[in-house]
């Protein structure tokens, strides 16, 4: 079966790698609310720059600490890895699967986003902008190799 827009399997493994150290620190630096603004302090170059209590900069260098965008980097970059590298075995039912676990991540995602623009105001809704990014990833994963998991448990249920 041809899958022109999967990854080949090989950049599953490079997914877990970067997907999970990612997702443990984001889940410690929350959890216990880390300011991480002083750690890996380098010159970057910000297009914008909308200082809290300053003037906004324009297309310069700026010192800014990088460890939230390597964070969400690795989140966003391994967790495409996993979710769209090829399985070993890729069929019309795996590919059901994975349309079917991408739209039921979606929903799940949005409608979650729905209720908590109802229900949280002000700044914290920034952090439920900031998961946003990521959870969509995260929901499809779970689903995916759920029913994975399902389909394997089914057909050793079988024999």
């Amino acid at each position: 079966m041809k899958t022109p827009f999967l990854f080949p399997n090989s950049f599953k493994r490079i997914g877990w790698i970067l997907f999970i150290p990612a997702f443990a620190l984001c889940l410690y630096f929350s959890v216990m609310n880390v300011d991480t603004d002083a750690l890996l302090q380098v010159n970057v170059f910000a297009l914008l720059n909308d200082g809290l209590f300053g003037e906004s900069k324009y297309f310069g260098v700026i010192r800014n600490s990088i460890i939230d965008e390597l964070l969400l980097f690795c989140l966003i970059i391994g967790g495409i890895f996993i979710c769209f590298s090829k399985l070993k075995r890729e069929d019309e039912f795996i590919s059901r699967i994975r349309y079917e676990s991408l739209v039921w991540a979606v929903y799940i995602n949005y409608g979650i986003v729905l209720l908590l623009a109802a229900t949280i105001y002000g700044l914290p809704f920034m952090n439920v902008l900031f998961y946003n990014t990521f959870t969509m990833i995260f929901f499809f994963i779970i689903r995916f190799h759920y029913k994975l998991y399902q389909l394997k448990k089914a057909a050793t249920d079988e024999e």
